[in-house]
């Protein structure tokens, strides 16, 4: 593998409905977050206009947060896009990781759950 080649950082599967639009754009979409990474993400939606190198902005909620932040379309098909965060300040980048430590965090519970359940009826 050269040097030019990119591995792609690890994803962890989400579903988070998400409002986007289109730099430029008037009108707002709703989609949703299928896979997050701190670099970026797998946005599924109806939108057969999204193409590569177009820009969004994505707004999404956590934990009463709103933040919006701009992406860059890498490649898209008729299932959603692959999306590239393009963080303008560190805010960007904390609420990406609070959000994925936050969809950890809900699966290690549910996780602890079952392990109890699993140790109560073994």
């Amino acid at each position: 593998m050269s040097s030019t080649d990119q591995v792609p950082s690890p994803r962890i599967p989400l579903k988070l409905d998400v409002e986007y639009r289109r730099s430029y754009g008037r009108s707002t979409d709703v989609g949703q977050l299928k896979n997050i990474s701190l670099t970026g993400a797998f946005l599924e939606h109806g939108n057969e206009q999204l193409k590569a190198n177009d820009k969004v902005a994505i707004t999404f909620k956590v934990g009463g947060r709103t933040r919006k932040i701009n992406a860059l379309i890498v490649w898209s098909n008729s299932a959603g896009s692959g999306i590239k965060f393009q963080p303008t300040n560190n805010r960007d980048v904390q609420i990406v990781d609070d959000l994925m430590y936050f969809v950890e965090s809900k699966r290690e519970g549910r996780r602890s759950i079952l392990d109890d359940i699993f140790k109560q009826t073994g």
